[in-house]
């Protein structure tokens, strides 16, 4: 084989497992009944991201997909939970001020768009840590978080990654379905992992 057809294989496969890790995502996710299936299948997604990530890459997908999948299912729910419910008084706090336009309430505007951003770039990070860290709910959320406050270059790579891969999936939308989920599971994972190597390795030289 030469080196191009070599190449081209390894970029195939690579494309086929992307696509397959993705299809797990999105069938495991509507095993759970969407509800209880996203977190568990997020979680699984990430997990099986990160080991390609740290070099494992000739795991059994769905097999390993399926172990995280069962092993993380309360645990993750239970994330699930929690962030759900950040996102529901957001939104009955948003609905609650343009439902009543009083003028006064507009000042709350802006704190609660920044918190908002905040949530936002705290979400990254919640998957990639709950799957390097082994941590309990709240333990991770104050992890992910102090995460996301110290390392803003990160955010800034994330935010504009993310971005520039919706614009171009808009142009073909079926790679949304195809890879969408694993997309953003691998920008996310692998800058998030970057930021976790930094803090450990200040941590060894302290």
């Amino acid at each position: 084989m030469n080196p191009t057809s070599g190449v081209l294989y390894r970029m195939m496969e690579w494309v086929t497992r992307f696509a397959f890790l993705n299809l797990l995502w999105i069938v495991f996710t509507l095993t759970g009944g969407l509800i209880l299936g996203f977190f568990p299948a997020t979680v699984s997604m990430f997990a099986i991201i990160r080991k390609w990530l740290m070099g494992e890459s000739d795991i059994p997908v769905f097999q390993t997909f399926l172990t995280y999948y069962k092993k993380e299912f309360f645990k993750s729910n239970l994330l699930g939970l929690f962030v759900g419910g950040i996102i529901l008084l957001i939104g009955v706090d948003i609905f609650y001020m343009y439902a009543n336009g009083i003028d006064i309430l507009r000042i709350t505007y802006y704190p609660l768009f920044i918190f908002i951003l905040l949530l936002i770039l705290f979400l990254f990070y919640i998957f990639p840590a709950f799957v390097h860290f082994d941590l309990k709910i709240l333990p991770l959320f104050k992890n992910a978080f102090l995460i996301m406050l110290i390392h803003p270059l990160h955010n800034l790579f994330i935010l504009i990654s993310l971005v520039s891969v919706f614009f171009i999936m808009r142009e073909i939308p079926a790679l949304f379905f195809i890879f969408g989920g694993s997309t953003y599971a691998f920008i996310t994972m692998w800058l998030s992992l970057h930021a976790f190597h930094k803090i450990e390795n200040k941590k060894k030289t302290a």
